[in-house]
């Protein structure tokens, strides 16, 4: 599910699940863990997906499959799993090789730097045109990494960008040629490792420690929002969601 190889001071992890990286709970899982065997081993990361996807966010038929029981799962690995990356104390990048979507996208947002391909055709969110509501975690990882005047368009109108446009709008720090990505996003991880541990651990901490305690504030929120994506009319949303993608696609 991750591939780890390591370059220097830099371990690269690469999702490899599915046909599009769609984060369930065994890649939520596998990704905590590859994190914190790097945070242990005091190393820097790059994440990066398989083929042209990074990652299409979570895997909706997985949802709608096992339900309320599924989510009981789903949710807290979720949220878990993308505290340990927002917090991860050393240098973390994104090497966005292909589409990011909904929680793909917040996957990049939660890492310290983003390279994407100027190719890359879909960055975004699309939890409102699915049906959902955002957990804290996500939504203040997006308020964190999305410049105020991208923000509401990003999030409350879904809009969708490419690699280009995302670089012109500032929500990535660059964009290169596809076979340029992950080599760019490994030599900036590994100028980022050249600072002192304890010093970036700290100045990292205190850049995100407003964004922890809105998430932590926000645990009566958490839990209107996990009954939300349990409610039937969810369901059905996101079912007439997931059919209308699959006419598009057609």
């Amino acid at each position: 599910m991750i591939e780890r190889r390591d370059e220097g001071a830099v371990t690269i992890l690469e999702m490899r699940h599915k046909k599009a990286n769609a984060l369930d709970v065994e890649l939520l899982a596998a990704l905590e863990e590859a994190l914190a065997a790097a945070a242990g081993a005091g190393r820097s990361v790059v994440l990066t997906g398989s083929g042209s996807i990074f990652s299409a966010g979570l895997d909706l038929y997985r949802v709608l499959e096992g339900g309320r029981d599924y989510l009981e799962s789903l949710l807290p690995a979720f949220d878990s799993a993308f505290r340990r990356l927002f917090g991860f104390p050393r240098p973390a990048v994104a090497a966005i090789n292909g589409h990011a979507m909904a929680g793909g996208w917040i996957l990049a947002c939660a890492c310290d730097y983003r390279v994407a391909s100027l190719a890359a055709g879909k960055l975004g969110l699309s939890e409102l045109q699915v049906g959902v509501a955002s957990p804290p975690i996500a939504l203040e990882t997006l308020r964190f990494a999305t410049p105020a005047a991208q923000l509401h368009s990003l999030v409350l109108a879904g809009r969708i960008y490419n690699g280009e446009e995302a670089l012109r709008c500032h929500l990535v720090e660059e964009a290169v040629a596809a076979e340029e990505v992950l080599p760019r996003a490994v030599a900036v991880a590994q100028a980022m490792a050249q600072a002192p541990a304890e010093a970036y651990r700290l100045t990292k901490e205190q850049l995100r420690a407003p964004t922890i305690e809105r998430v932590e504030a926000g645990a009566d929120v958490d839990a209107v929002v996990r009954a939300q994506w349990a409610a039937p009319e969810t369901a059905a949303a996101i079912r007439a969601y997931m059919e209308r993608a699959v006419g598009t696609a057609r």
